[in-house]
């Protein structure tokens, strides 16, 4: 009988153990063709620039290239209801600087109505019909230096993540 009372109780501790373990792998993390929903806060040196609060949470299929390198990369692995902060180089975001994408531009194409100002962005239209933000660096007598590098280029950028939801 003792012996019988033995076997019951190392099959109730299996049991255990298998019910941990499967509790375990029914933790989903964030892997390749999973649908992933995350709060964040981006800030770029010390402002923050942008934040999904009072908004939506950003969703966005994991390994679809869908946001910037460097990101997607630091949330690999994390778990609904994980918090972390993810620094992500300008090699794995938006690029350094680009000194060829500073081009002169004759003030004629602009609006009639439109006094242009230092640090002003205006959206010209690209080679392929895409809007593209250029910020004016320099206003000479008859053009304007625009700058055409995405507006974070060159930064290291900072996003305090929370996950809402992978599927």
């Amino acid at each position: 009988m003792k012996v019988i009372g033995v076997l019951v109780c190392l099959g109730l501790f299996f049991n255990l153990m298998i019910c941990e373990a499967g509790a375990k792998a029914d933790k989903m993390t964030i892997q390749d063709g999973k649908q992933v929903s995350f709060e964040y806060s981006l800030t770029v040196e010390g402002k923050i620039v942008d934040s999904s609060e009072g908004k939506e949470p950003l969703q966005y299929v994991h390994g679809q290239s869908q946001i910037i390198p460097g990101l997607e990369k630091g949330l690999a692995g994390l778990q609904v209801g994980e918090e972390k902060v993810i620094k992500v180089s300008p090699q794995e975001a938006y690029g350094e600087v680009n000194p060829k994408a500073f081009r002169e531009f004759p003030k004629t194409s602009l609006p009639e109505n439109l006094e242009p100002k230092i640090d002003m962005v205006l959206r010209i239209q690209g080679p392929e019909g895409q809007s593209i933000p250029a910020r004016i660096m320099e206003i000479k007598k008859d053009s304007l230096m625009l700058n055409l590098n995405h507006p974070l280029a060159g930064k290291t950028l900072s996003f305090e993540v929370k996950i809402v939801s992978i599927k």
